[in-house]
């Protein structure tokens, strides 16, 4: 199957997935798939695929389900919400990087056949998730405050659209950047991370613009709320 199609269904699996999350789970389903999101992605961005010709990283569309997260918490329960699932995400981030940095120092065993992959993946995880993280923090606090700027200024469902992409579209450009400069540069010739950091970009805002029915979706929908304490 060719990287795009599979891309989209991709796309398309990340985005139903965290529906599903929200339909049974309710808020407390959206801060742990922000959680979930922000291991994956940062995992699956060491792998570089080519899509419509160009070089893309993996973890853009993972990634990019944050941003609808966040978003629908905010649309859906206020700014404090998505403010503490971004907390909570880069807690994660936090907690992931020093927990497998520990992880391979240990001496494998002589029947040990994990000990290299994981050394492959985490050693060059630490500038990724570096990267990651700071970008994680400044573009997702900025997203959260746009989105509530731009509510300020246009409320209404109809407007919803244009919180969510407006938002995200700005606020991934400048996570992008920081991401490619930090956690890529040393990886990387300065010409394929120029394209990288353009096609990243264009991809994030495709799946912006690509998860906006899913924004309106999660707004009609009513949770389950499996597991949650009454009264």
């Amino acid at each position: 199957m060719a990287n795009e199609w599979l891309w989209l269904i991709f796309a398309l699996t990340n985005f139903v997935l965290l529906i599903g999350m929200y339909k049974l789970f309710g808020k407390m389903g959206i801060f742990v798939w922000v959680g979930i999101a922000t291991i994956l992605a940062n995992i699956q961005v060491i792998k570089s695929v080519e899509l419509f010709g160009y070089i893309a990283t993996l973890g853009n569309i993972m990634y990019g389900t944050i941003f609808l997260g966040t978003d629908a918490l905010n649309e859906i329960y206020g700014k404090k919400s998505a403010k503490k699932a971004v907390y909570m995400g880069f807690y994660v981030m936090i907690a992931s990087l020093i927990l497998m940095q520990l992880s391979i120092l240990f001496q494998p065993s002589a029947s040990d056949t994990g000990q290299g992959a994981l050394v492959t993946i985490f050693q060059f995880w630490f500038w990724v998730v570096l990267g990651s993280m700071t970008a994680f923090i400044v573009s997702q606090l900025l997203d959260v405050t746009l989105f509530q700027w731009i509510k300020s200024k246009l409320p209404g469902n109809r407007w919803l659209w244009l919180r969510n992409n407006g938002s995200t579209m700005i606020s991934q450009a400048i996570d992008t950047i920081i991401f490619v400069s930090i956690g890529l540069s040393s990886f990387y010739i300065f010409q394929d991370l120029v394209e990288i950091a353009l096609t990243t970009y264009v991809i994030k805002v495709i799946v912006a613009a690509l998860d906006t029915p899913f924004l309106y979706l999660m707004k009609r929908i009513k949770p389950l709320e499996l597991f949650e304490e009454k009264g």
